[in-house]
């Protein structure tokens, strides 16, 4: 079962699974994926916990006591996801020592109502970081325009982190940007390069579902054929974007001073039109040093009938460009596109969180003490 999964990592990519709840940690189910399935890191975020929230009863004794100590609702929110994330990186520990700290990693995003706030932001990191208290965590901070001075401020402090959100190539070069300018400000301040790990999160399948959509009401056949072609065209452009930064002079001087690379990060892997292989954004993405954050039923589906065949990125640019050329030459913009799937993303995470902080609260209320108690 595991022969493709197996093949994947040997070509370079971490397999990091975008799913956690507490059934998953108590059951033994984590456990079994690292072990069984080469998963070697998990991603969590707000749509995540919703999830596992409201559709498990493993966090019940615990909202009973932070009731009776009569949390708020963020403060309980806060108890309830970092406990999560704690026990979830003291599973993948033995990974993180294993792979010199760069896998076993659990990330953990900062409050998505803050994605236009970058004091706002880098106070909450700080926070999270506290909170889980676990040296192979991530903070996950959105690569919007706000974020990116928290994202050099934090990487700056000699906190981890995981960028997500990024849809666009200009903003991916940004976010690396911020995180060189980052690991300048941790080695201006005398901090030890070689423990500050990012990861920045290109989401993949998104792109295809707003492109396709776009395609499919221009109606021509000439717009029917690129169906399926840009979001696979965006990543692979984005690691030879990657290539370019890390191979810079720039780059050379903090490697030399023990900094990591920023390593490239597919998110949003699982596949949304049924008409495509459901191992699409696995198989067409294989690339050294980079990560592939998937959901179960992806993960399964790669176990199970992924095709496996070497770098499927390289050498694959200027193919690349010329499919997002296209899809400007038959009227869909490119950086509409783009902004449109931030915007969204900004949004759906943050009602995710709206939606938690209502169902937590409402659990709250039904546990509290009553006065006489």
């Amino acid at each position: 079962m595991t022969d493709a999964l197996k093949r994947l990592s040997d070509e370079g990519v971490a397999i990091w699974l975008d799913d956690l709840s507490r059934k998953r940690i108590t059951s033994g189910n984590l456990a079994e994926l690292i072990d069984q399935q080469h998963v070697v890191g998990v991603t969590t975020n707000p749509s995540i916990f919703q999830k596992a929230i409201s559709e498990g009863d493993g966090y019940d004794s615990q909202l009973d006591d932070l009731a009776a100590r009569r949390l708020t609702v963020e403060e309980a929110l806060r108890m309830i996801t970092t406990a999560d994330v704690r026990d979830a990186a003291d599973i993948l520990r033995p990974v993180f020592d294993a792979t010199d700290h760069q896998d076993g990693r659990v990330s953990i995003e900062v409050d998505p109502r803050l994605a236009h706030e970058t004091k706002a932001t880098v106070a909450e990191a700080k926070q999270l970081a506290w909170l889980v208290d676990r040296p192979n965590t991530l903070i996950k901070i959105p690569a919007t325009k706000a974020g990116l001075p928290a994202i050099t401020q934090v990487i700056g402090r000699g906190i981890s982190v995981n960028v997500t959100l990024i849809f666009s190539l200009d903003r991916y070069r940004a976010v690396m940007d911020a995180y060189l300018s980052g690991l300048e400000k941790a080695k201006a301040a005398g901090l030890d390069l070689s423990e500050i790990h990012s990861v920045a999160s290109f989401f993949v399948s998104r792109v295809d579902t707003e492109v396709d959509k776009r395609l499919e009401k221009i109606g021509t056949d000439e717009a029917k054929t690129l169906k399926g072609k840009a979001a696979v065209a965006n990543a692979r452009l984005a690691y030879q974007a990657y290539e370019e930064v890390f191979s810079s002079t720039r780059w050379e001087a903090l490697e030399k001073a023990g900094a990591n690379k920023q390593r490239p990060l597919w998110a949003s892997t699982g596949v949304k039109d049924p008409a495509y292989p459901d191992t699409l954004y696995v198989t067409e993405l294989v690339a050294p040093n980079t990560v592939n954050t998937m959901p179960e039923a992806t993960l399964e589906a790669t176990a199970d009938h992924g095709q496996i065949s070497g770098d499927t990125v390289r050498g694959t640019y200027e193919q690349a460009r010329a499919d997002l050329d296209a899809l400007e030459a038959v009227g869909v913009s490119y950086d509409d596109i783009v902004q449109v799937l931030e915007d969204e993303g900004v949004a759906k995470f943050e009602a995710s969180w709206n939606e938690l902080l209502e169902s937590t609260k409402a659990e709250l209320e039904r546990l509290a003490p009553s006065s006489e108690a």
